[in-house]
């Protein structure tokens, strides 16, 4: 594949910063609204902590198979395209010059300089420049499935670890209001990051996702109780 240019690095940079944020905030929802459920029920400090390490636990292992198993798809979807692409370049390559040139064409370079352009990328690695400008796969967007599943199990767990403090630093009186509280500070300082990175509204991406972190926790709260007022 071709090398990355700079601004693929930063491209790549920002994306790998925008979807850590993402791991991580469901790390802490998923993690802080188990909690803050199971704290509702009026069960003890421990049973609290079990319950949120279990989450984790659990959470970031299928955050990692599911992430794993779907890249894995992308990845083979990629090499069946790769294997077809070759096969063509290998049986017509007159024909994949035109329509290599004809994409060329439709990003603005006039019919001469296009089939130029094409016939001197195609003398140099053929399969590359019809893997990125015919099938949208480069370097930088080729699947990892490894290297998906484990990021995805980092960040979520960096996220869950954020309620999991909460609740062995917290007074066992004020775990929900705590843990509550620190986990919806935690999504709106995520959210701002995540915001900036992208180049969003800061203000709205963080009212966004305080939001809905804020009624998955009532919500769960509110079963907690009701399960641990009729036990």
């Amino acid at each position: 594949m071709a090398r990355l240019h700079p601004e693929n690095h930063l491209v790549s940079r920002i994306g790998w910063l925008r979807a850590a944020v993402l791991g991580a905030n469901d790390g802490i929802i998923s993690t802080a609204s188990l909690i803050v459920g199971v704290a509702a029920a009026a069960t003890t400090q421990h049973d609290v902590l079990i319950a949120g390490v279990a989450g984790l636990v659990a959470g970031a292992m299928s955050m990692a198979a599911g992430e794993y198993v779907s890249v894995s798809s992308q990845s083979d979807t990629e090499r069946a395209d790769l294997a077809r692409e070759r096969k063509e370049l290998s049986d017509n390559p007159a024909f994949e010059l035109d329509e290599l040139a004809d994409i060329y064409v439709k990003r603005g370079l006039d019919r001469e300089l296009a089939r130029q352009v094409a016939q001197q990328l195609m003398a140099n690695d053929a399969l590359t420049a019809h893997a990125r400008d015919e099938l949208g796969i480069s370097e930088i967007t080729t699947a990892r499935p490894v290297q998906a599943a484990l990021t995805s199990a980092a960040t979520f767990a960096v996220g869950a670890a954020m309620p999991l403090l909460m609740v062995i630093v917290a007074p066992s009186y004020a775990l929900v209001p705590v843990v509550a509280g620190a986990s919806l500070g935690f999504l709106a300082l995520l959210g701002a990051i995540g915001a900036r990175a992208g180049g969003a509204n800061i203000l709205r991406a963080t009212v966004r996702v305080t939001f809905w972190g804020a009624l998955a926790l009532a919500i769960t709260a509110g079963i907690g109780k009701l399960f641990g007022t009729v036990v």
